[in-house]
């Protein structure tokens, strides 16, 4: 996920987003914690697309 894409979703559309890979991590993480997970560079995807949503939202909120 690019940053150009989420600036072009409303706050309403990067909330739910920002929900959806919360879950995602969080199922990671228990993945993780249980050794299933065999793709451990997920997690760092994960946190980073969480990080862009974040920043995109808040970039949004100065604006107004």
């Amino acid at each position: 996920m690019k940053a150009g894409e989420l600036k072009a979703k409303s706050p309403q559309e990067l909330q739910q987003e920002l929900t959806a890979l919360l879950r995602a991590q969080f199922g990671l993480r228990m993945q993780k914690a249980t050794q299933q997970l065999t793709n451990t560079s997920q997690l760092k995807k994960v946190r980073r697309d969480i990080a862009r949503v974040r920043t995109v939202l808040a970039e949004k909120a100065r604006v107004k």
